[in-house]
């Protein structure tokens, strides 16, 4: 088997058509997605061209993740909105998603972008664990069947496509901490503090003695308080056990962050539990 550390696979800028039709593979690879699904070349390139970000993991010459962002605006401001990233499964557990994300804020912040934004399955902790623990990312803003209620890939069957919409503040200071810039918090250190806060949170969903959810209420009025949304550990495998557990699951995360960050609660951090994983969302009102 390979070596798959990372002092062997190196990450570097997709430039050449041939390596974008690799980029089509690896989509069909990991979302089992039809071809209709998958980002093509043609847009791949012409995207690159005028300021997308298109950085790929080669183990040697075999590519064997990527992540690609474009150029936008959002409520008039120049960002990257980092629209998808992939690793092989046989490379996961490496730091190559971490990698691939951090190389991108370097592309971003030498063109002058500050901000990145991409949008993630709240329901998937693996995910939940890099962009909120790892890197620093917050969120504000929810989206329902964001790629509508179903797609071709079976990732998708059964529980719809919601979304968090997470903002990445490149050139903060949290941003540095976490990404390990700064001596001060590097990495996730730094978390231990929130950690405790956590325990404190008033748990809008958690997870019951069964795995079933287990949902509470955010009280009218409510401001300057903490509040936790709870998350099984995989829910790909439950998908595959109780599609109808899965579906619960989706119901009352959803009912929850909407009527949290409606009411002015930003998503801040995730962390992993026994149970399986909780967010922290903190008040942002005055």
């Amino acid at each position: 088997m390979a070596d798959k550390s990372q002092s062997v696979i190196g990450i570097r800028d997709i430039a050449s058509i041939e390596e974008m039709g690799a980029v089509e593979d690896l989509q069909r690879e990991v979302w089992e997605c039809a071809d209709i699904d998958v980002v093509p070349r043609m847009m791949l390139h012409p995207a690159r061209e005028v300021g997308g970000v298109l950085v790929g993991a080669f183990d040697g010459a075999r590519l064997v993740g990527f992540a690609f962002g474009f150029v936008g605006l959002e409520r008039g401001r120049v960002v990257l909105h980092s629209h998808m990233l992939a690793v092989k499964p046989e490379y996961r557990g490496h730091d190559l998603g971490f990698r691939l994300k951090v190389a991108q804020r370097g592309r971003a912040l030498t063109e002058g972008v500050t901000r990145m934004t991409w949008t993630f399955d709240p329901l998937q902790s693996r995910n939940a664990h890099l962009n909120f623990a790892k890197l620093g990312v917050t969120s504000d803003d929810y989206r329902v069947d964001y790629y509508g209620e179903v797609s071709t890939s079976p990732l998708h069957a059964g529980a719809g496509t919601d979304r968090l919409w997470v903002t990445w503040q490149l050139d903060s200071p949290r941003v540095a901490r976490r990404i390990g810039e700064t001596e001060e918090g590097a990495g996730a250190a730094g978390l231990e503090s929130a950690r405790a806060e956590l325990e404190a949170a008033q748990a809008l969903v958690r997870v019951g003695g069964d795995g079933e959810p287990v949902t509470g209420w955010l009280a009218k009025g409510a401001g300057g308080g903490l509040v936790a949304v709870e998350i099984p550990g995989d829910v790909n495998e439950m998908m595959r056990r109780d599609v109808a557990l899965a579906r619960r699951w989706r119901e009352a995360t959803r009912g929850a962050f909407r009527v949290a960050l409606e009411a002015g609660y930003v998503v801040e951090e995730f962390f992993r539990i026994e149970r399986g994983g909780a967010y922290l969302l903190r008040w942002a009102g005055a």
